[in-house]
């Protein structure tokens, strides 16, 4: 059996604390943001841009999608940002 240990627990805000942060900030930088229509991230971007988010793709592997210019990173936005979102393994996120 293995014994996996998350350095961050899993938290899921209430209700009213998810509403003021969507309330309150608009640009939301995904990182992970698949192409693929199927892929929750593009799901979850898609979304956030039809309800008049400004989403910014973060995805060293792409030019473009949902209509935004992708960037390879976090620092190479050269804009401020209010949430970041992320679509990764855990192990495959950097420090912050």
């Amino acid at each position: 059996m293995l014994d996996l240990q998350c350095e961050m627990p899993e938290y899921n805000p209430p209700s009213q604390e998810i509403r003021a942060i969507l309330e309150k900030y608009k640009t939301v930088a995904v990182v992970g943001l698949s192409p693929k229509p199927e892929r929750d991230s593009h799901k979850v971007a898609k979304y956030l841009k039809e309800n008049r988010y400004r989403i910014v793709p973060v995805n060293p592997g792409q030019k473009e999608i949902l209509g935004e210019k992708c960037y390879p990173n976090l620092k190479a936005i050269p804009f401020p940002i209010d949430v970041v979102d992320i679509f990764r393994r855990p192990e495959a996120i950097p420090p912050v």
